[in-house]
């Protein structure tokens, strides 16, 4: 908490007018008791109507004071709060957007989420509270102590009984809260992580007649969070009840040992009045320190967990270079080997060629060869953990980031679709792409047709993930995207799998037309899709079987005569 609260220095403003309001309100609300104190015994007790109404006046303006700084105190306080997490969630996400894959994968999707929302949302709550207690409590505190003692010494010495029972009743509830809440949190991301896996996987879901096995799945998650919920909450629940018996017994105990004083002649009616209002002053300011207690074992926890993403280290360093050096698109692999964190064995093997701009290189092989972790080297979401990979002469891990994907024109394997327009999501790739650019990008996508075909064309919206779009529709889209940009390399990663197979070849010669000069990677599992590529690489799990053109490893590699015929209908026929 104390790193996060670090945060609030932008608003210190805000913060010391909270404060300067709160001490208004407390200094208010000491002098209460005082006036009704005297109203009591110089007005009510000596019948003086006059004193009775100039000091009734005067509790009226001294309250309505205390309450208006209350409301603006409250006011600033909320001001503070929203706009500390407002800045705490901006960081968050800039963060994570700075992660590599290996991070996020690391922290988890649905756990990512959770830490943006749920938790930031408790230390906003919590650092509202702070605002507007963490004056108010002490200085109550103490101020009433200070009053009562003023009033009378030996009753004051109830209060010495009262407060260590109260703040040792504090201490065991965050002795005993803070672990659950860790707990709590981390199992609020398990059921976060069920729900999100199956509204992504209804449709196997049901496909497969796994309602009733998913439905148990998220029962036993929501359970085992209700467990842990409910043993917390038993926890704090006790905290209320201690705090309303010795808050009562104090009052009942000083009104008890007051009448006795009074009796003596000692005090006053008004000053046991007072006293009273005191007592109840202590006690209240007691309870909010135990509210800020209660809530902060919870904060503290989604403060950690806060913390661990924003203290992340990316793997991936950034360098500061010309973005002018990238300029044709020449890509050279030598003596690369990969493998995946945790993994047992290298994905990829002591791999060594070359990508020319104005080629086409097509990459097969089996299933799990390593064929789109090429792609994902070369865009580097991810690091060699041997060899290098070389872009225009020069590795790639000394370019910067976003200048290398500039560069770089990517079509995933599973296209994606964001909420808005058609025009929006091929913006994506261009964001000053005029319509004729767009349409030209459609069209070379062989996406032309169907858009046309909607009610408003380019500007028709898409829903989350493109759900109103078939399969094929959505590729094509995606790799329009990559299209407007006119990239210097082209990887499509699979992408032509959801199209048939004259959609394929009408797709591959508009390519072949309007892509000359730039250096084009096709990832497939179709022969057909990459016969026609200037080079072909074979993978063999993670290895080179072969590199030639399609005539070459025909003749040659043993791989690629197995995966040609094991297609050899499907070639025929094309």
């Amino acid at each position: 908490m104390k790193k996060l609260l670090l945060g609030l220095k932008p608003y210190k403003i805000g913060v010391a007018i909270v404060l300067l309001l709160t001490l208004f309100r407390v200094l208010a609300e000491l002098f209460l008791p005082t006036i009704m104190a005297d109203i009591v015994d110089n007005g009510i007790v000596k019948d003086n109507r006059p004193l009775m109404l100039q000091l009734g006046g005067l509790m009226i303006a001294v309250a309505a004071f205390g309450t208006v700084c209350a409301c603006f105190s409250s006011y600033y306080s909320s001001k503070v709060g929203s706009s500390f997490a407002k800045d705490l969630r901006r960081k968050m996400f800039y963060k994570v957007e700075s992660f590599g894959i290996e991070e996020a994968n690391k922290v988890g999707i649905s756990s990512l989420i959770n830490r943006t929302t749920n938790d930031v949302s408790q230390v906003q709550q919590v650092t509202m509270m702070i605002l507007r207690m963490v004056v108010l409590a002490p200085m109550m505190c103490i101020g009433g102590i200070v009053m009562a003692i003023s009033k009378n010494a030996k009753l004051s010495l109830i209060f010495l009984v009262a407060i260590p029972v109260l703040a040792l009743t504090i201490y065991l509830v965050i002795k005993k809260g803070i672990p659950l809440f860790k707990v709590m949190q981390n199992k609020l991301d398990n059921l976060n992580g069920v729900l999100r896996e199956n509204l992504t996987g209804v449709r196997v879901i049901r496909s497969f007649n796994k309602e009733e096995f998913e439905q148990k799945r998220f029962r036993h998650a929501n359970e085992d969070l209700t467990t842990t919920a409910l043993k917390v909450n038993k926890i704090m629940a006790i905290t209320m009840p201690i705090m309303m018996i010795v808050l009562n017994l104090s009052t009942v105990a000083i009104i008890w040992f007051g009448s006795i004083q009074v009796d003596q002649g000692n005090m006053q009616v008004g000053d046991i009045m007072a006293f009273v209002q005191y007592g109840m002053q202590i006690m209240f300011s007691l309870m909010m320190v135990s509210m800020i207690f209660v809530m902060m074992p919870r904060a503290s926890a989604s403060a950690e967990r806060i913390n661990e993403v924003l203290e992340i280290s990316p793997v991936m360093k950034d360098n500061e270079t010309n973005s002018q050096m990238l300029r044709r698109g020449d890509v050279e692999f030598r003596n690369v080997s990969f493998s995946y964190p945790l993994a047992e064995k290298p994905v990829l093997e002591h791999l060594s060629f070359q990508m020319r701009p104005g080629t086409t290189t097509a990459i097969i092989g089996g299933t799990g060869s390593g064929k789109s972790t090429i792609l994902h080297l070369i865009a580097r979401f991810y690091d060699v953990n041997k060899g290098e990979i070389l872009v225009d002469g020069m590795n790639i891990k000394e370019y910067a980031q976003g200048d290398l994907r500039q560069l770089i024109g990517y079509v995933p394997q599973k296209a994606v679709l964001f909420t808005g327009t058609i025009a929006d999501n091929i913006r994506f790739g261009k964001e000053d792409a005029t319509e004729a650019e767009i349409r030209k990008a459609l069209e070379i996508s062989q996406s032309k047709e169907f858009v046309d075909e909607l009610e408003k064309g380019i500007y028709s919206e898409l829903s989350q993930g493109g759900a109103n779009l078939s399969g094929g529709q959505k590729q094509r889209l995606s790799i329009a995207r990559a299209l407007v940009r006119k990239p210097r390399i082209y990887l499509f990663d699979d992408s032509f799998s959801a199209l048939d197979y004259r959609t394929d070849a009408n797709l591959r010669k508009a390519l072949n037309k309007e892509i000359t000069d730039a250096n084009v990677v096709i990832v497939a599992q179709r022969v057909s899709t990459i016969k026609d590529a200037d080079t072909i690489i074979v993978l063999d799990e993670g290895k080179i079987a072969g590199i030639g053109t399609h005539e070459q490893l025909l003749a040659s590699c043993s791989v690629y005569q197995e995966i040609v015929k094991s297609q050899g209908v499907v070639e025929e026929t094309v």
